[in-house]
């Protein structure tokens, strides 16, 4: 073999060396069963066919690579904003590892939570053992303040009621009496991230809201929802509101918990809301959300308690902070100081330098509901076309609400939104109604490497690219972070634009 102690070969050069490029070829012809790369071909054109294109989008028993994830990884994202709080997920140990992994492979950070390691027997006679036994080994080793306990499809399939089997661990002397254990039941079969998110932030704020009584503030809490750019997005909120003199609790905050530093120590526990304030928030005048997928009952819990509720929808770009400013006033009646407007002004007039380059691009987005509202208006708002916006976990109100959105500008016009649509959709629709750039996140590489069509990382999970979650897209300053990025991926493309001798030609500009 060619690699050695001596040269150490990465992977990309190793896999094209001639024993490799032998052995794949070897595989292919002898195990995989292969057809003529003639009939293949044939396939792989009529898959991007009209004709195939509907009976891809009349398919209704099978998803293929849908654009979300499961409730259980919502809800360990959504606990992992508490200080001092361990995840712990009653389920199998495959399944909490898929949530560790998906979480720190973007934030490249390590993302703590453990299992009840449900197996057969538990499935047949209940995983009260598990539970028990689980949540008194996690106490002990890891010394949590809060452990909250969320479900996977095992648990829920068998119908493992939390709140006996955690009131069953502290009579059996397995944790603290006084362990704040909140849970919520989150079946990874339906739904997805964003509702196990809105099921453990409720089932937190409930824990600790329904032992209290309710004395009326003036405070705000903010609800920034499951958020692929939290590190950077949920400072850039906290800083505009420091500068707006708003009392407030950002409640989940995972901006220290994946963003810390390497100092030789490792800090299991780093940030986070701590407990004191997440019982003090029932006393704010208004609780705001940043995404209304992520919190709907959060919210209506919230205002059943006494408070006002406003729920966002990713504020992106101009309008996007405008609105996420304006709410804030509304609700606390502050100022917008005459620096945010300074921010304004710039950002207006990077958008007014560079929409050219823009306007009448066509783009397709797919990702959480949310995220495709405040980036179609953004994609709107620099003169471009949004021609299709899907997102897997989009219900027929969200259908409705983007249709909304779109009518009201003319760069809406014709664009199709696809609620509940997955990646297998979008690959048949790009290739009959082709687009200029695709937005979404890493998964849309085999998109684009199969079609052709430029991919933008900017939604959660990002694997392949890194750092990505430490640059805000909320806020002015992050939509000039976003629009930059969407300018150098026009220029690249550009650039890498070739005539049939592999030069480019007549565009290959220094100065644009």
């Amino acid at each position: 073999m060619p690699q050695s102690v001596e040269k150490v070969l990465d992977h990309q050069p190793l896999f094209r060396q001639p024993e490799y490029t032998e052995m794949f070829k070897a595989k292919k012809e002898q195990f995989e069963c292969g057809h003529p790369d003639e009939k293949v071909q044939e396939i792989a054109d009529w898959t991007k066919s009209w004709d195939y294109r509907e009976k891809n989008l009349a398919r209704e028993a099978l998803v293929v690579n849908p654009a979300k994830a499961c409730q259980p990884l919502g809800a360990v994202f959504a606990a992992a904003g508490f200080a001092d709080t361990l995840s712990f997920v009653h389920g199998s140990q495959g399944c909490v590892a898929y949530y560790r992994s998906h979480l720190s492979r973007h934030f490249k950070e390590p993302s703590s939570a453990v299992s009840s390691s449900m197996t057969e027997d538990a499935a047949v006679f209940g995983g009260l053992t598990n539970m028990v036994d689980g949540l008194g080994t996690a106490h002990k080793l890891y010394k949590p303040k809060m452990i909250a306990v969320s479900t996977t499809c095992m648990a829920e399939v068998i119908g493992d009621d939390l709140h006996a089997f955690t009131s069953t661990a502290k009579e059996k002397g397995s944790i603290p009496q006084d362990l704040d254990v909140p849970f919520a039941h989150t079946p990874a079969f339906v739904g997805s991230h964003t509702t196990g998110y809105d099921n453990m932030m409720k089932g937190i704020l409930q824990y600790f809201w329904k032992k209290q009584e309710r004395t009326a503030g003036e405070s705000l809490n903010i609800i920034p929802g499951f958020d692929g750019f939290a590190v950077a997005n949920n400072r850039e909120i906290k800083r505009m509101l420091d500068m707006m003199g708003v009392d407030y609790t950002l409640l989940s905050d995972v901006s220290d918990v994946y963003d810390m530093p390497a100092d030789g120590t490792f800090n299991m526990y780093a940030g986070g809301t701590t407990i004191e304030d997440t019982k003090a928030a029932m006393n704010a005048k208004a609780t705001l959300s940043m995404q209304q997928a992520c919190t709907s009952k959060t919210l209506e819990y919230a205002e059943s308690v006494g408070q006002q509720v406003k729920a966002l929808n990713y504020p992106l770009g101009v309008q996007g902070t405008d609105a996420f400013l304006m709410a804030v006033k509304e609700l606390t009646g502050k100022d917008i100081p005459e620096e945010l407007l300074v921010e304004r002004g710039r950002l207006v007039d990077a958008i007014a330098d560079s929409m050219s380059h823009l306007h009448g691009k066509k783009f397709a987005i797919y990702g959480d509901p949310d995220f495709c509202l405040g980036m179609a208006q953004f994609v709107m708002e620099l003169g471009a076309e949004p021609t299709h916006v899907l997102a897997t976990n989009g219900t027929k109100a969200w259908g409705k609400q983007m249709e909304a959105l779109l009518a009201s500008s003319p760069y809406g016009e014709g664009c199709q939104v696809w609620a509940g649509k997955d990646l297998w959709h979008l690959r048949s629709l790009l290739a009959t109604e082709p687009v200029d750039f695709l937005i979404g996140n890493s998964y849309g590489k085999y998109l684009e490497r199969d079609l052709k069509i430029p991919l933008i990382r900017l939604t959660f999970p990002i694997f392949d690219r890194h750092h990505h979650h430490r640059f805000p897209t909320w806020g002015y300053q992050g939509g000039l972070r976003v629009l930059v990025t969407l300018l150098d991926k026009v220029f690249d493309t550009i650039d890498a634009d070739t005539n049939e001798t592999g030069v480019s030609d007549y565009s290959f500009d220094l100065t644009r």
